[in-house]
This record gives C-alpha cells, structure tokens and sequence, in this order.
C-alpha cells in the first residue's frame, strides 16, 4: 500500500515584493492614461475667437484650428473661385476678418446674420474656413401685415419657384387585335 503524496504547501508571498509590484502596476497604468489623455490633446484643441482676439492673437492663430464667431458684415457677400466656394466679411463690431470659404452655404446664410467658421488663418491675413454653420433662433414670427397673400409670400421666398401644373394622366393607345 502506498501512501497518497501530500501536496507541498504553496510559498508563502512576500508582502514586500506584493507592495512593490502593486506600486509599480498602478505607476504604468497613471502614465498609460496620462499619455493618452495629454498627448493627442494638442491635435485636437479648437479655439473659439471672435475677430478682435483672432487679430490680437497674431502668429498664435495662423495654422491653428480656430472656431470664429461673429457677423457677416453688410455687403461683403460675394461668390468666390469655382461653383460653391464664398467670400465674406465676420464682424463683431470692433474688428473685421475676411473668410473664404469651400462648399455650399446653408441656406439662411446673408448679410447680418451670427456665424461660427471654422478652418484656419493664414499668413496674409485670410480666414480659410472648412466649415460654416449659421446662428438663428427657433421662432417663428409672422408678418405683421394681417392681409398678406399666402402665395405672393410664399413666391418671395428665396430658392422656391411656382409649381409646375401637373398634366392629365394619358390613357394608353390600345391597340386592335388581328382576328384569325
């Protein structure tokens, strides 16, 4: 008969060696974090200025993502190079940037309205935009005139023309069977 072998007690751990590996696994994970969360932080900062800070900012803001809010001053809409490109003025009453702007602009976009651009400014002193969103309120307020005629308003709207009149569905041509 043999006798059954009797495991060997585990060794026992060194609370010592236990503190310092704890230590040391949290010192990795704190700096894994802070690499993540501080190093891409550059990339992805996006100032807001009105014009006066982004003049006063001078060098700081050419290459920059800028946010830039403000006005369109009155009469510096004008199209630019190519199809959807623009050129406009933003104000906030004390300063002035010139915007060039790609792409199509929102259909409320005129002269007076709030504006947010976003893009970058460049060495000559032009605010190239990638981005233009227009800053409107929700209300509705109807005209005042109370004898207003719904379609002569609705004709002044910008972009809509009078519908086409719809025309009579035609009935097909049916033709006659040759008889055997």
């Amino acid at each position: 008969m043999s006798v059954p072998a009797i495991p060997a007690p585990a060794p026992a751990l060194n609370p010592g060696k236990t503190k310092w590996f704890a230590f040391a696994a949290v010192a990795v994970a704190a700096a894994a974090f802070l690499l993540i969360a501080l190093g891409g932080i550059g990339e992805n900062l996006v100032y807001y200025w009105g014009p006066k800070e982004l003049r006063a900012a001078g060098d700081k803001a050419i290459g920059a993502t800028i946010r830039l809010g403000g006005q369109v001053a009155i009469g510096s809409v004008r199209p630019g190079d190519g199809v959807s490109n623009l050129e406009f003025d933003v104000t906030d009453g004390t300063g002035t940037v010139h915007v060039v702007s790609r792409g199509v602009p929102p259909q409320l976009f005129r002269d007076r309205i709030g504006v947010v651009v976003e893009g970058t400014m460049t060495r000559n002193g032009t605010f190239q935009s990638r981005r233009l969103m227009v800053s409107h309120d929700n209300r509705y307020r109807a005209p005042d005139d109370k004898d207003v005629d719904v379609k002569t308003l609705m004709r002044s709207t910008q972009g809509l023309d009078e519908a086409p009149v719809p025309r009579a569905a035609a009935t097909p041509a049916v033709k006659p069977q040759v008889g055997d």
